[in-house]
């Protein structure tokens, strides 16, 4: 209702003290039937308690009255969008704080203005006329009739203005209405996703383990489900429903963390005991590691194993390292810090990997001077037939080929050239030779790859 002014509001209570005799009769005849309030004067009349004057009169008071009735109504209609309307306005408030939703308040406040105006309006043409007076002259009903159209022309005017206001609210309600419908079940999820974490935890320390980290991490939301509980009203929706969203998931991820700790403690056991039995075989291989040196030193230059002598030093150091990261790792198993236990693992193994390598280095190397030594015409061929394959690709469709593709083509040849040359004399340096094929074909193959490339995309377009 606008402020400031009663409305004619049946059946509603009476909003103010004060209430003219005049709008309560008002609310009697709305309440009534159109028949029986059109048929009120002839039941006065039957009374004999209202002296009567000419037709005339009795005309323009049936008009002013009918007048009476259509403002009554209008201001009823008007004072009911309102209401309505007030509704939606409170409800995109609760929710949404954009300065659209500001904008919207804004202009609902200014509309109630214009509406309280229009209330008073009607409200004093009620007041001003009392069209029960015996005594009411046609003069009297005219001008009663005049203001009381005036007034519900411009309530009407001022409800078509509400309802176009109304219209334009549609997506912001919208919005407002979507969040809310979200609320309900978005605390309801984040209630049973604690739920659920609870009871995986119980069941993972009824398992023998503590799961300590995990239990903190629960207890760490209980004030956040005290403020899901105390409700939007105090907190806000948007703000409620990411709390509750964000309760969900770090509940849900709880869960499962607490669910798969059983299995976390014996991957992690698995884990410990093959990474022990790969440190005691790369001792064991290690070892070897001397003598295959000792045959390169022997039997070969200094290139060819210069890379390799502290492969023995430093292979003993990485496992002595890993051994030791192991143990952490076993006592971070047992006090169940499992990230601890996790990471220590992953520094072991790669300590290992780079012995692995560097051990199986040392056998590999002495594997392909053995076979260089003994035929090293097979990577010759092997590093031609590259270069010649990507010369074919390079002048297929050409005349000529491009010099972007001819230039590291022509000069890999001339590098393969000068690395057979290399194997001339009397000790030769098989291990820059096979480098250097190496490189060659690392080359070629990149060539081939800048003309397959340059192809496709032509094909493309």
């Amino acid at each position: 209702m606008p402020r400031g002014h009663h409305r004619a509001a049946p059946p509603r209570a009476p909003r103010r003290a004060r209430r003219s005799g005049a709008v309560r009769d008002t609310l009697a005849l709305i309440a009534l039937p159109l028949v029986a309030a059109l048929a009120l004067p002839a039941a006065f009349a039957g009374g004999g308690t209202r002296r009567w004057f000419g037709g005339r009169a009795e005309s323009q008071r049936a008009e002013a009255q009918a007048a009476k009735d259509a403002a009554a109504a209008a201001f009823y209609e008007l004072d009911t969008a309102q209401r309505d309307l007030r509704i939606s306005i409170e409800t995109i408030a609760a929710v949404d704080d954009s300065p659209a939703a500001r904008r919207a308040a804004a202009d609902f406040q200014a509309l109630g203005v214009r509406i309280d105006e229009a209330s008073h309006r009607y409200i004093q043409a009620v007041d001003a006329h009392d069209l029960d007076r015996d005594d009411l002259e046609a003069s009297a009903a005219t001008r009663a009739r005049t203001e009381l159209t005036a007034a519900q022309d411009e309530l009407g005017r001022v409800k078509q203005d509400l309802d176009r206001f109304a219209e334009g609210l549609g997506p912001l309600l919208g919005k407002a209405e979507t969040q809310l419908a979200r609320l309900a079940p978005a605390l309801e999820r984040a209630r049973q996703a604690l739920l659920a974490a609870s009871d995986a935890l119980d069941a993972t320390r009824g398992s023998g383990l503590t799961a300590d980290d995990l239990a903190a991490r629960l207890a760490a939301l209980a004030p956040e489900l005290t403020k899901l509980n105390q409700g939007a009203g105090q907190h806000g929706v948007p703000q409620t429903l990411e709390r509750a969203e964000r309760v969900a998931r770090e509940a849900e991820t709880i869960r499962a963390e607490a669910e798969r700790l059983p299995e976390r403690a014996a991957e992690t056991d698995h884990r410990l005991v093959s990474l022990r039995t790969r440190a005691q075989a790369l001792t064991t291989r290690a070892g070897q590691v001397e003598p295959i040196l000792s045959e390169l030193r022997r039997r070969f230059t200094l290139a060819c194993w210069q890379d390799l002598q502290r492969v023995p030093e430093q292979a003993a150091e990485s496992i002595r390292q890993a051994e030791a990261k192991l143990r952490e790792a076993q006592t971070a198993r047992d006090a169940q810090r499992w990230p601890d236990a996790t990471a220590l693992l992953s520094t072991a193994r790669a300590l290992l990997n780079s012995t692995d390598e560097a051990v199986s280095a040392a056998g590999d190397r002495l594997r392909r001077l053995n076979a260089v030594q003994k035929d090293p015409q097979q990577e010759i061929d092997r590093t031609r037939f590259a270069i010649r394959d990507a010369q074919r690709l390079a002048m297929a469709g050409r005349h000529t080929p491009d010099p972007r593709h001819a230039r590291p083509l022509d000069d890999s040849v001339a590098r393969l050239e000068r690395a057979v040359a290399g194997l001339e004399g009397r000790h030769p340096d098989y291990w820059h030779f096979l480098t250097e094929t190496e490189a060659v074909r690392q080359t070629v193959a990149e060539v081939v790859a800048l003309i397959r490339e340059e192809r496709g995309a032509g094909a493309g377009h």
